[in-house]
């Protein structure tokens, strides 16, 4: 080797988890596909990680690590069963109403079925008569408890590495110009002036839009969106992301 040469040096597992924790957004993003090759190493550190972490907060890092820890084999997904029987996640419902499911399919990164979750509990929230309809009426939201709107889009920010939920919709319609004829092809919910068709035209992984899930029925218009989008819990979430 020359003199003077530069040297790669392959960086331990420790030192890739500790600088993917402490990487910004962008840095984190670009230490993924390194943290999914080298899982099998790095799965055994992750526990103790966890623990670094709020419970009650929405840090996508976390969703990451667990996911990577659920990746890794039966044994690693039964040491998160048995530690985490609920989730590991700290969720809340003013309704009474049990997240765990949806965060064990958001875990296994399952979309399809979290999305079909995610609209059984809106309609839930909305009551029996939404239930027995099967879709939620714009004006149904604003009975929603704030616990829940904040559960299901912490939910989905923390297992979408911060690219799914109620307040990213926002934030992209919000880019938009709020002009909802722009939003929707942004989402992926709109191609070539079409509506996308549901479920085999959507995209069920993390590449999807920024935004594309949790799906709202687009269909019936503006209005369902536009209350969620619009209802207190979620713009205090979204006031305080801008902060």
């Amino acid at each position: 080797m020359l003199s003077g040469s530069p040297v790669t040096r392959r960086v331990t597992a420790y030192q890739l988890l500790d600088r993917f924790i402490a990487g910004s957004t962008r840095q984190r993003r670009q230490l993924l596909a390194e943290l999914e090759q080298r899982c099998e190493e790095i799965a055994p550190l992750i526990e103790d990680r966890l623990d670094g972490f709020d419970a009650t907060g929405e840090d996508w890092a976390a969703g990451v690590l667990l996911q990577l820890l659920a990746a890794a084999g039966d044994e690693q997904r039964a040491l998160l069963r048995r530690r985490f029987p609920e989730g590991w996640l700290a969720t809340a419902s003013g309704a009474g109403l049990d997240y765990a499911p949806l965060q064990a399919h958001l875990l296994e990164q399952d979309f399809e079925a979290a999305d079909r979750l995610t609209s059984e509990r809106l309609r839930q929230l909305a009551g029996a008569e939404a239930q027995r309809r099967g879709y939620v009426y714009f004006t149904e939201v604003a009975r929603f408890p704030d616990a829940d709107l904040e559960s299901l889009d912490r939910l989905w920010l923390v297992y979408s590495r911060g690219r799914f939920g109620f307040t990213v919709q926002a934030r992209q319609l919000a880019a938009c110009g709020g002009r909802w004829e722009l939003l929707w092809p942004r989402l992926g919910w709109k191609r070539d002036g079409l509506w996308t068709r549901y479920p085999g035209g959507f995209t069920w992984e993390q590449q999807a839009p920024e935004g594309h899930l949790p799906l709202v029925n687009q269909l019936r218009g503006v209005r369902l969106m536009d209350a969620l989008l619009r209802h207190p819990a979620l713009l205090r979430r979204q006031a305080v992301a801008a902060t």
